[in-house]
């Protein structure tokens, strides 16, 4: 595949987003340490995470790392509202933008040189108009590849501008540590580390060869091109979504069987609702479970037929889950999420035989009517009255 020669892929990447929304709209905000969310920490302002304050921590611990923190509930349409004023200045600047979250952006803007000047001065307007139409802080990394982009606008933030010029390309990413590459994480970065290798430096020199017998053959072979700047990727204009997913914090207390499969239960609503909305269906359905000692565990079932039935994937969710109660109850939960992978179309399902006329379609149909006409909390399992998993986080359209 053709790569450009010429830096002018733009990663565009907000910067502590919903906290800077807040931050913007209340001016007594501004300068202080803010968490959005009580429960589980949303979001946290740059002066929060100076503290040590992260995303998806428990809210009782933030509060203690940062006891002057100013919490406030989330306005996710707020936070709708500023992504669509930020995207319609990304689709000005190019029509090559690849969405990767309400927050975040793939641009591409290699073939407006000679309209517009070089990526690094396109890519100081986009700042520009950012901050002036819409009082956000946003941080772009500018690089001959999607990957390295990514990278630039990590180290540039917060609310920077980074190029990284073909020619100094390596002498940029080398020195950076191995957890910088995509794929990457503590499991990965220990196996690594006891073997001396700390940078991407240190991956490249190994070779793939070394790799592969470390990692495995397709790990070691990403990683490797990875520290080369090998990524051939172009920005995919709508592209889908290749998995759908919801999850919920649920803190460090103890947790009965019922309440879990409640909240599986209104995990799965949630997210077969929007799998329904998009004219969509899995084949796939993954559990992901944070336990009480802060590891985590993945369990996945691949269906014989793809569906968007609620009922079905809330059975497969629940056989996954059952299947995880021994190690549950050794180390407790903290966290449950379900993710739909695998995804197609809806018009391509072939109805198994015989046909059931009683097809749970018709159920889900109706109450996906309802919600939408009404809102989400109109219509809701008794299992899940009076127990509240926080709002939806705002996403992209699919």
């Amino acid at each position: 595949m053709f790569v450009s020669v010429v830096a002018g892929m733009l990663h565009a990447d907000l910067d502590a987003f919903y906290a800077s929304v807040e931050q913007r709209d209340d001016a007594r905000l501004r300068g202080k340490p803010v968490i959005v969310g009580g429960g589980v920490v949303l979001a946290a302002s740059y002066e929060a995470k100076a503290y040590g304050v992260r995303t998806a921590m428990g809210g009782a611990q933030a509060r203690r790392l940062c006891p002057q923190a100013i919490v406030v509930p989330p306005r996710m349409s707020a936070y709708s509202e500023a992504s669509a004023a930020v995207f319609d200045i990304f689709r000005r600047t190019t029509p090559v933008v690849e969405g990767l979250s309400i927050d975040e952006a793939f641009l591409d803007v290699s073939g407006l040189r000679r309209l517009a000047g070089p990526a690094a001065g396109i890519a100081e307007t986009l700042r520009r108009e950012v901050r002036e139409q819409v009082g956000l802080a946003i941080t772009v990394g500018v690089a001959r590849t999607k990957f390295l982009a990514k990278v630039a606008s990590a180290v540039a933030k917060p609310d920077g501008l980074l190029e990284v010029p073909p020619d100094a390309e390596l002498a940029f990413l080398h020195p950076l540590p191995i957890e910088r590459l995509w794929g990457v994480g503590e499991i990965t970065a220990g196996k690594l580390r006891r073997r001396g290798i700390e940078t991407v430096g240190d991956i490249a020199q190994l070779g793939q060869s070394a790799l592969t017998v470390i990692l495995g053959k397709a790990a070691g072979r990403h990683l490797y091109a990875l520290a080369l700047n090998r990524d051939p990727r172009p920005v995919e204009v709508g592209r889908r979504r290749r998995s759908m997913g919801a999850q919920a914090a649920l803190g460090r207390g103890p947790r009965t069987p019922e309440e879990l499969d409640a909240v599986l239960a209104a995990l799965v609503d949630r997210v077969a609702r929007r799998l329904r909305r998009a004219r969509r269906v899995s084949r796939t359905v993954v559990l992901r479970l944070r336990f009480g000692d802060y590891t985590r565990a993945t369990r996945s079932h691949t269906l014989p037929e793809a569906s968007a039935d609620t009922a079905q994937l809330l059975g497969t969710a629940r056989a996954l889950l059952a299947a995880a109660v021994p190690i549950i109850q050794a180390r407790g939960v903290t966290l449950i999420g379900v993710a739909l992978t695998n995804l197609g179309g809806d018009g391509a399902v072939q109805p198994p035989l015989p046909f059931d006329q009683r097809a749970n379609h018709t159920l889900d149909a109706s109450v996906d009517d309802v919600r939408d006409r009404f809102g989400s909390s109109a219509l809701t399992r008794a299992a899940l009255l009076g127990r509240d998993l926080g709002p939806a986080v705002p996403l992209l359209p699919d």
